[in-house]
């Protein structure tokens, strides 16, 4: 199982490509707040509902200086019909690999119906303007989770 975050940690770099296939960097985004969400898979009932509600409160993340992006294990192809269809905002990434997931603690067993499974934990880590993690939650609810993390942040 990957190690998790803790605040203070530096957050892992990475490069990934989003839905149109260019390549977004972690450092990329040095001097401005991060939320980093991982969800299981495009296209189903919860990360849909999570991408949609931080799409709908993008506006007041950006206006308090966080940049958000959501990476899933899906192909680019699969992440661009997912914006299209959901009229998504955020920034998605492919992490086919999965090696992003691993290391952010965001892929191991986890618990699905009752039964253990090894899959994406959906988590969501808020890295500060200097590339540490701020806060890191794991095993997040796809619903009512933004409304959380703009409680917790103050926002």
């Amino acid at each position: 199982m990957s190690e998790r975050l803790s605040p203070g940690d530096t957050a892992p770099d990475f490069t990934l490509p989003d839905a149109d296939g260019n390549s977004v960097s972690l450092a990329g985004h040095k001097g401005r707040k991060v939320i980093v969400y991982f969800y299981p898979a495009a296209l189903t009932p919860g990360c849909t509902k999570q991408a949609c509600d931080f799409t709908d409160n993008l506006d007041v993340l950006a206006g308090s200086g966080y940049d958000v992006i959501g990476i899933s294990p899906d192909k680019p192809e699969k992440l661009a019909k997912f914006r299209e269809k959901e009229n998504l905002k955020v920034t998605l990434l492919s992490d086919p690999s999965k090696e992003v997931l691993e290391s952010y603690g965001a892929f191991g067993e986890k618990m699905m119906y009752g039964k253990a499974v090894t899959g994406v934990i959906r988590s969501t880590i808020v890295v500060d303007e200097e590339g540490r993690v701020e806060r890191a939650f794991y095993n997040v609810r796809a619903t009512g989770h933004v409304a959380k993390i703009i409680k917790d942040l103050g926002i």
